[in-house]
């Protein structure tokens, strides 16, 4: 396709979160914004031409998914992620943090237990909570530079707090840990013993470096599909944030029906017109254009890998097996959690993700976006350095 991701686009007067949102998070100045999860990338050619050709219509009305979006879904999780799912199995909804508060609300009562891991996606402590649900955090411990799950507090927590849904991250967002098919299996038996329901959001599936091997929970075993539910997007893949489009996956009938009637409440099931093209053309045709983005994101990975095992020999982080999402450890600056921020706009000059926001184990932690052009990834690092190298006081 020889596509160009070194190119430099200018994001500014876009309405941007990435870029417009960031003088208002981390201050005046020449602040270069590598925090929230979207890509500094032009879309693929091919969506971009799909798009068009809805604008060259020249009418926007009312849309329905076609039976060739439903294939293109159906193809990608068979060829992609060994999922085998029909057009009955697919609900869509607008995004996959409104699907999981839908199926909070759905599937749980006011103070009933949701578990999370700790630390995690902010939105799953964010949605739990403004539903008046209880906040379970099961804490991931670190071994080898990995997240590992800890099944024994984790069955502790399902008998103690009577869990009704876990919220998975799959791959774990922000550490990038691909779980294996050996984890998923404990934790999904486990779901199956305490008569638990999972979800598993696999946003981030097909944003993984080899030789890893990502695999949704929903395909090991046929049984799972009984109590697993599956959030997913061509959204994070293909940088396409802004169509507002996500799948649910539920192969029970009983919980189909169930979300069918809670999304019917709401409207919940109602997508643009661009979100459906977008979300078809990425799947059927946007293959080639995933191989070559995956190859750059893991260029830009190793380049900072060895820039911290180089130049930040002290500073420990955690090489993601997937996603484009780089966790660092920044307790060696010595700094109140609430400062981390500050400090790395203020004198680094850099906008980053803080990890307290992903729960109390990544008070000491910052999170860096590194899906952006080489030069930027370049950048960014300089200006980490001149943050470690200049601490307060």
């Amino acid at each position: 396709m020889n596509l160009d991701f070194d190119e430099l686009i200018d994001r500014s007067g876009q309405n941007s979160i990435k870029r417009g949102y960031a003088k208002k998070l981390f201050g005046e100045g020449d602040i270069l914004p590598m925090w929230v999860a979207d890509m500094d990338f032009a879309n693929a050619p091919i969506i971009l031409d799909e798009l068009k050709k809805l604008v060259d219509h020249r009418i926007l009305g009312y849309a329905y998914p076609p039976d060739s979006l439903y294939q293109a879904i159906i193809d990608w999780q068979k060829n992609r992620h060994h999922l085998q799912l029909t057009a009955h199995d697919i609900l869509f909804s607008p995004g996959v943090v409104p699907s999981i508060a839908l199926l909070i609300q759905t599937f749980t009562k006011e103070q009933d237990a949701v578990l999370i891991h700790d630390p995690v996606y902010t939105p799953f402590e964010q949605m739990v909570t403004l539903n008046n649900r209880r906040v379970i955090r099961s804490p991931l411990t670190i071994e080898e530079g990995l997240f590992k799950m800890d099944f024994t507090i984790m069955e502790q927590q399902f008998k103690q707090e009577r869990v009704k849904l876990v919220l998975l991250s799959n791959p774990q967002n922000p550490g990038g840990r691909v779980w294996t098919k050996q984890e998923l299996s404990q934790l999904a038996n486990l779901c199956q013993k305490y008569q638990v329901l999972l979800c598993s959001d696999e946003i981030h599936g097909d944003l993984v470096y080899q030789p890893e091997d990502f695999v949704s929970v929903a395909s090991i075993n046929e049984q799972y599909k009984e109590f697993v539910i599956t959030l997913t997007a061509a959204t994070k893949t293909f940088n396409l944030a802004g169509i507002k489009n996500s799948m649910i996956f539920v192969q029970n009938e009983t919980l189909r029906n169930a979300l069918i009637q809670a999304q019917a409440k709401t409207e919940q099931n109602c997508i643009n017109t661009f979100g459906y093209a977008a979300t078809e053309a990425a799947f059927a045709l946007g293959g080639p254009w995933l191989e070559e983005l995956l190859a750059y994101l893991n260029v830009n990975l190793e380049t900072i890998c060895a820039f911290f095992d180089t130049e930040l020999p002290d500073v420990p982080y955690m090489k993601p097996q997937g996603t484009y999402l780089f966790w660092f450890d920044c307790s060696s600056l010595d700094l109140p959690v609430d400062q981390l921020t500050n400090h790395f706009a203020q004198v680094g000059k850099i906008g980053l993700n803080a990890c307290s926001d992903y729960g109390p184990a990544g008070n000491q932690f910052m999170r860096l976006n590194f899906a952006a052009p080489h030069a930027m990834v370049i950048e960014s690092l300089k200006r980490i350095k001149y943050a470690f190298d200049n601490p307060v006081g």
